[in-house]
C-alpha cells in the first residue's frame, strides 16, 4: 500500500482500551508512547522482555500472561499485533476486522488496517511521518524534520516565543554535546551572553540579527564582572528580549549559574535552566577514563581548584580527601597541581596513584597525559599542559591505558 493511500489522523486514546498482542522487543518500542497517551493498555503474551516486565510491574500496563485467544479484542479501540508468529498476527488482524477495530501488524504493515508513523516530539509538537511501509525512509525524514525544528532551521511559528532568560549548559566543548533543548532555545535567542568555555562554533549558527555578548570581555575583575553579567541579563530581558546565557559544561557545576538565577529572580525575570553535560565526567569519558568502575571506585568527588589548600576562602577538606580510596576529579587546578598533589601525598595518598590529565577535552585540541601523583606536576609542566584541563586522580585513571585510539573519522562524526 502506498503512503498516499493512508489517511493520517491523531487518535485520542486517553482512558480507552488498547490491546497489544506480543511482549517482545517490538512491543517494547511501542508501549511507552501508548502509555504516555493515557490509554488503558492491556498486553497479551506468554512472556515479555525485562523492560516490558517493568511497565507491567509498575501498573502502567495490564499483562495477561498467556497466548492470544479469540475475544481478547472485545471493547478495544486500537490493536497492535507484535508477535513473531505470522499466523497469530493474521488471526488477531482478522478478529479486529470483524470488530471494526483499527489494527497495526508490525510484521506486515500492508496487511493491517492501520500503520504506525515514525513519530517524535518537539516542545509539545508531535511530528509523524508515513512512507507507505518504508520504515527507514519515514524515520530518516522524521529525524530531519525534528532536527530542523530543534536547530531553528524550521521555525514553529505557532508556539509562543520564549521570554526572560535561559541558562544553557553548552557541554564540555564539542558543539554536538549540547542538549537538544539547549540548541533549540539558542536558536530562538535575541541575545546570547557567552562564556569563554562555551562551544564557540554554536555562535556561528546564529542569525546575524542575534546580539552576541562575550562575557569573558566584561571588565573590572571576577566579582564585579559577575555583577555586570547579572545586570546585563536583567536589562535585556526587561527590554523584551529573550536572553540565552550560554555556559560551558553545566550551569550549576562551578558555573556560577545559581547566582544568575537569584539575580533574575530578584528582578522578577523568569528563568529557565537547561542542564548541560558536565566536563567533570564527560571529558574523562571521551579520554577512556571512567570516573567509577565496579571493583575499582565506589566514590567520585569533584573538587574546585581555583584556590590553594590552606587558603582562608577554601571550603575543601584536603586532609579528608587524601584518605579516600576512590576518584578525585579536579577542575580549574592546572596552575596549582603541585600544591594539590603535595597535600594529597602528605595526607596518605600513595605516590603511585594513577593520574590522567585531559586538556581541551572533546575538542580537536584534546591532549591526554598519564602520570602518577608524585610526578604529575613535573609531567604537566614539561608537556606544557594548560587550562582548560580536567585532572582525574585515582585507580580509574589507569584503566584506559590499553584502549585503542578513537578513529579520526569517528571522532569527527
Amino acid at each position: 500500500m502506498s503512503g498516499e493511500a493512508h489517511y493520517l489522523a491523531g487518535l485520542d486514546l486517553a482512558g480507552r482500551r488498547v490491546v497489544v498482542i506480543g511482549g517482545g522487543t517490538v512491543a517494547q518500542r511501542r508501549l511507552p508512547r501508548l502509555v504516555s497517551s493515557g490509554a488503558r493498555v492491556e498486553l497479551v503474551s506468554p512472556s515479555v522482555t525485562p523492560s516490558v516486565q517493568t511497565l507491567a510491574d509498575s501498573g502502567a500496563v495490564v499483562w495477561h500472561r498467556r497466548p492470544y485467544q479469540p475475544g481478547d479484542l472485545e471493547g478495544a479501540w486500537y490493536v497492535l499485533c507484535c508477535t513473531s508468529s505470522a499466523e497469530v498476527n493474521a488471526s488477531v488482524s482478522a478478529e479486529a476486522e470483524r470488530l471494526r477495530v483499527f489494527c497495526v501488524r508490525a510484521d506486515a504493515g500492508s496487511l493491517g488496517s492501520a500503520v504506525t508513523p515514525a513519530t517524535g516530539n518537539h516542545d509539545g509538537l508531535l511530528v509523524g511521518v508515513l512512507a507507505g511501509g518504508a520504515h527507514r525512509r519515514s524515520a530518516l525524514v522524521r529525524d530531519s524534520v525534528l532536527a530542523a525544528l530543534r536547530t531553528g532551521v524550521v521555525r514553529d511559528v505557532a508556539g509562543a516565543p520564549p521570554v526572560g532568560v535561559a541558562l544553557v549548559g553548552g557541554g564540555p566543548g564539542d558543539p554536538d554535546l549540547i542538549t537538544v533543548r539547549g540548541r533549540r532555545l539558542l536558536a530562538q535567542a535575541d541575545v546570547v551572553v557567552a562564556d569563554r568555555l562555551a562551544p564557540g562554533s554554536l555562535l556561528e549558527e546564529l542569525s546575524p540579527t542575534v546580539e552576541v555578548v562575550d562575557a569573558a570581555k566584561i571588565p573590572y575583575g571576577r566579582s564585579a564582572s559577575q555583577d555586570a553579567i547579572n545586570a546585563l541579563l536583567v536589562s535585556h530581558a526587561r527590554a523584551g528580549r529573550f536572553v540565552v546565557r550560554l555556559k560551558g559544561g553545566d550551569p550549576f557545576v562551578y558555573g556560577r549559574g545559581f547566582e544568575e538565577v537569584l539575580a533574575c529572580a530578584a528582578a522578577g525575570v523568569p528563568v529557565t535552566v537547561v542542564p548541560g553535560v558536565t566536563s567533570a565526567f564527560a571529558v574523562p569519558a571521551v579520554a577512556g577514563v571512567p570516573v567509577t568502575h565496579r571493583g575499582v571506585a565506589h566514590e567520585v568527588v569533584v573538587v574546585s581548584g581555583h584556590v590553594p589548600p590552606g587558603d582562608p576562602t577554601s571550603l575543601v577538606d584536603w586532609k579528608a580527601l587524601a584518605t579516600l580510596r576512590g576518584t578525585l576529579v579536579l577542575m580549574m587546578a592546572v596552575e596549582r597541581i603541585a600544591q594539590f598533589a603535595t597535600v594529597l601525598l602528605d595526607g596518605g595518598r600513595p605516590s603511585s596513584t594513577p593520574v590522567a590529565v585531559i586538556q581541551e577535552g572533546t575538542t580537536r585540541g584534546q591532549r591526554v597525559l598519564r602520570s602518577t601523583l608524585d610526578k604529575v606536576a613535573d609531567d604537566m609542566a614539561s608537556q606544557g599542559i594548560r587550562p582548560p584541563a580536567v585532572i582525574v586522580i585515582g585507580p580509574v585513571a589507569a584503566l584506559g591505558d590499553d584502549l585503542p585510539a578513537v578513529p579520526d573519522d569517528l571522532a569527527d562524526a
